[in-house]
């Protein structure tokens, strides 16, 4: 069982791929995207008429430069479809010292950040349900990013932002916010019959089938955010990350 912990950005990102149909019966586009799961910032995204391990690693090399994150231990977690569990992929995360964590078979629920991102953007009400072409798909998806990551009021992050939460800008939006309920209840306290009302903030940490106390004592109770599959850590050791 994969068990995934964040308390902080760019400690483990989540990605799959979603199907996204064409007006063409029968053909479909691939559309890629890797979500932090501290904050629920999408890092990166990618529409392609193909599904394989090199477009992956193109994404990954691309986003993990681009934010910096070369040779620092990111934790990666997907599923075990054929481009995130071929042995050039897992070779390169390796490399860039990334930690792959993969679902169960036919466990969808080991992946719930990424599949409720999806369920998301499907039921967006100006999801077309059926794209013209990839640049047709790609101009609606740059619009619903830019909303989901920046105007998005996340009810799992206490109504902030992917962005503000990714960014550590909620500490002042909170500070603002707190400022504003204290002069509030300073005025009219008699109408907060729980008392003094506080500002709420994100959760400090996001988890994939946390630790219970049901248990401790097993084999992997202690094991977080590490290599589930075996080619995984293989990889791993190959460059001497493990």
């Amino acid at each position: 069982m994969p068990r995934l912990t964040a308390t902080r950005p760019n400690a483990v990102w989540t990605w799959d791929i979603t199907k996204l149909a064409t007006t063409r019966r029968g053909v479909y586009l691939n559309l890629y995207v890797v979500m932090d799961l501290f904050s629920r910032y999408v890092v990166a995204w990618m529409v392609s008429r193909k599904e394989n391990s090199q477009l992956a690693q193109q994404l990954m090399e691309q986003t993990l430069t681009r934010y910096g994150l070369d040779n620092q231990q990111v934790t990666l977690h997907q599923d075990r479809g054929s481009p995130m569990i071929a042995k050039s992929f897992l070779d390169l995360m390796a490399d860039f010292g990334v930690v792959c964590s993969h679902s169960r078979p036919r466990v969808s629920s080991d992946n719930p950040y990424s599949e409720s991102q999806f369920k998301t953007l499907k039921h967006q009400p100006d999801y077309p349900g059926r794209f013209d072409s990839p640049g047709h798909a790609r101009l609606w998806a740059s619009d619903y990013f830019a909303w989901y990551n920046h105007e998005h009021h996340h009810s799992g992050l206490n109504g902030f932002t992917p962005a503000q939460v990714y960014t550590g800008e909620f500490t002042g939006i909170a500070k603002n916010r707190q400022a504003a309920l204290t002069r509030y209840y300073e005025k009219h306290s008699e109408r907060f019959v729980r008392g003094k009302p506080t500002s709420a903030l994100p959760p400090e940490a996001a988890h994939i089938n946390p630790i219970t106390s049901e248990d401790s004592g097993s084999e992997d109770s202690a094991a977080v955010n590490f290599p589930t599959l075996s080619a995984a850590r293989e990889a791993l050791a190959r460059a001497n990350r493990y």
